[in-house]
């Protein structure tokens, strides 16, 4: 190890210390690990809404003291920063996704008396601002999703971290493929032989172990799984998903469309057209009553999607599915990341259910694209 001349015997050299700090790399199962979190997270806080609306709002205490569910969301929390630190098993990770999403959704769920001095749990921006924070945590997700960049520190790592199967005993041969893979990748490495060297000893490990492989039977759950898969493969086809995106777009577009077709009409009805855009110029776009600004923004915003949606779901129609996929997912990304958090503003915790729609609905046009629109795919007018 190079030390300084000129700091003592005890130091390093700057460059040692500069060759220390090194890029991070992502965990294997980081998906996996993100989504529970994502779920348990969205799951927390819909229960725990749905369980207080049901009960009328009920209240651990006694005499002053009061336990909110914020301090149970603190302790699960807790509870997940601690179980990495003290376990190096890899299911303590699952377990650790499943109390941080629970924890941060009993914890955020109470944001609305933090933010105000009367500790108002119904004030109208704490609905937003959960909606946001479950938003960021979905990017990530999205980010965790994406393919990384070989590199044979980056595979070295991840074939670590497999080789816990191996002291557990409990390596699957899906598992010692993958592993096999990742240290051939390192072994061919022209420029980092260190580590195609530490590399290529575990590989030999690999080749000389004969009970190193976990085959379990196949439980009531592999094999539920593989009747899913079979009966998607049969039922799932492309028309019919098709059908369901076709009535997705056009549905979610009508109601978006028809809500300023609603005000505008009852609007022109009443007073014409001159009238109208003299009060909306006056009240809406100046000053003078600055709370329907937002209002007047949602129905436009919502309108504009609208539109989108039905011009997407007409595009399908006609066959035009690389146009239409396209404008469908970008509104209703709009619909999840902008309008909705006017809409939760407005109508707190009862648009869950429009939003997990217009989720469901993304995640399948997502899927369509995948499946059928992508590489050696026939277009639609040949597929069905």
């Amino acid at each position: 190890m190079t030390r300084s001349k000129d700091q003592g015997q005890g130091a390093l050299t700057p460059p040692v210390l500069l060759r220390r700090v090194r890029a991070p790399v992502r965990r294997q199962g980081a998906r996996f690990y993100l989504l529970l979190t994502l779920l348990s997270f969205a799951s927390s806080v819909t229960l725990t809404r749905l369980f207080l609306e049901l009960t009328g709002y009920p209240q651990l205490a006694s005499g002053d003291l009061h336990i909110a569910h914020v301090l149970w969301g603190g302790l699960l929390l807790f509870i997940a920063s601690l179980l990495p630190l003290v376990f190096a098993n890899r299911w303590v990770y699952t377990l650790t996704s499943l109390s941080a999403g629970v924890g941060v959704g009993l914890f955020i769920d109470e944001v609305g008396k933090f933010i105000t001095r009367s500790n108002d749990y119904f004030y109208p921006a704490a609905a937003p601002i959960v909606y946001a924070v479950f938003l960021i945590t979905a990017v990530i997700y999205l980010q965790a999703r994406r393919p990384h960049v070989r590199g044979p520190r980056t595979e070295l790592y991840q074939a670590l971290e497999t080789f816990e199967e191996v002291l557990d005993r409990d390596l699957q041969p899906e598992e010692l493929a993958d592993l096999r893979d990742r240290l051939g990748f390192v072994v061919r490495d022209p420029v980092e032989r260190d580590l195609a060297r530490l590399a290529g000893e575990l590989l030999s490990y690999l080749d000389s172990q004969e009970m190193l492989v976990h085959r379990s039977p196949a439980g009531w759950w592999d094999r539920l799984w593989l009747e899913l898969m079979a009966l998607d493969r049969r039922l799932v086809t492309r028309r019919r998903w098709r059908a369901v995106l076709l009535g997705g777009y056009l549905a979610l577009g009508l109601m978006g469309a028809t809500r300023l077709l609603q005000v505008a009409i009852s609007f022109l009805l009443r007073d014409g057209l001159w009238p109208v855009l003299q009060w909306l110029f006056r009240t809406g776009l100046q000053s003078g009553n600055p709370a329907l600004t937002p209002i007047l923004v949602r129905i436009g915003l919502e309108a504009a999607l609208g539109f989108g949606l039905l011009l997407a779901g007409a595009l399908l129609l006609i066959g035009r599915e690389q146009f239409a996929i396209h404008l469908g997912t970008y509104a209703l990304l709009g619909a999840l990341a902008v309008v909705n958090l006017v809409v939760f503003y407005y109508q707190q915790f009862s648009a869950i259910l429009p939003a997990a729609v217009e989720c469901l609905l993304l995640i399948a046009t997502v899927g369509y694209r995948q499946r059928f629109l992508g590489p050696g795919h026939p277009p639609a007018s040949s597929a069905i």
